[in-house]
């Protein structure tokens, strides 16, 4: 990977520092699979604002693949450090909703993040500036009747308006110290410095989101260079073969695949103004390899 090589950090110091500061009103964000037909999202921002109508509310995707947690995970994991220091996350991406999966608050030194325990949060675990989770067991925090079915509306939207009126976390629940966390956030890198990874998001464009990182890359280009001086990459998914890692689309001519890191910053496939999902038949779990050669 060239010196010219370069993406945002996977973690930085995060947005803006606006507390305290009148311009702005703290700022609450959603993101869900419950798409945009539905009433779900309206009844979401609803019962916040009927909390603490002096709020701000975006909406990072309601677009997540029906009960896809680590599709969620990816795309919060990617989104959240652009917002304000003090930005509440909402994430509701919750198959086991009314079952035995248990609900939480967690921190950063920056954000707070409210929903299940199912995995949903497992960037924000990652985060080096991760501080705590909580969870959720103080009822007066939840509205009067609890659904089975609809905990976003229930539980994890009137806790995020009341922590948006500055009530202290410490009164939501207990600390919880084993949270959920899915397999495979990173990639893995041997001895040799081949890194094994898997596609774990495909956006709209057909794109192949993994989950190797530029850290993640860095690393097996150390190893595989300490090895042998090696330190041209070569990246194998579903049966093409990439050389070279480019630094935008229109590097690779039409209909040929390339690789890049993204915005987010994860390492991508793709196919200019085309579909490289489409092209290679592959899913999320699909495997990855990138491995070092010697540039010929």
């Amino acid at each position: 990977m060239s010196d010219e090589q370069t993406g945002p950090e996977h973690f930085d110091e995060g947005g803006a520092e606006v507390e305290g500061d009148s311009r702005f009103r703290t700022v609450i964000t959603l993101l869900t699979d419950f798409g945009r037909d539905d009433h779900y999202a309206a009844v979401m921002k609803g019962v916040i604002l009927e909390i603490n109508s002096d709020v701000h509310i975006v909406d990072i995707s309601h677009s997540v693949a029906p009960y896809d947690i680590r599709g969620g995970a990816v795309l919060l994991g990617a989104a959240y450090h652009f917002f304000p220091k003090g930005t509440i996350h909402v994430a509701v991406v919750d198959p086991g909703v009314g079952g035995d999966r248990r609900a939480l608050l967690a921190a950063t030194e920056n954000y707070f993040f409210v929903g299940p325990d199912n995995g949903l949060f497992s960037y924000v675990f990652e985060d080096p500036a991760f501080l705590w989770v909580r969870e959720l067991h103080t009822v007066e925090y939840f509205l009067e009747k609890v659904s089975s079915t609809f905990h976003g509306r229930d539980m994890f939207a009137p806790v995020a308006g009341y922590l948006s009126t500055g009530e202290s976390p410490d009164k939501f629940g207990p600390l919880l110290l084993e949270p959920v966390t899915l397999d495979g956030v990173r990639a893995k890198v041997g001895p040799d410095g081949i890194i094994s990874g898997e596609v774990v998001y495909i956006d709209s464009f057909g794109n192949l989101v993994t989950n190797i990182d530029t850290s993640v890359f860095w690393e097996g280009e150390a190893k595989a260079e300490e090895d042998g001086g090696r330190d041209f990459p070569v990246i194998e998914i579903g049966g093409a073969v990439i050389r070279g890692i480019g630094e935008f689309y229109q590097e690779s001519g039409p209909g040929e695949l390339g690789a890049h890191f993204n915005s987010w910053p994860l390492l991508e496939i793709f196919l200019p103004e085309g579909n490289a999902s489409e092209k290679l038949g592959l899913r999320t779990g699909a495997p990855v390899k990138v491995e070092f050669e010697k540039e010929s």
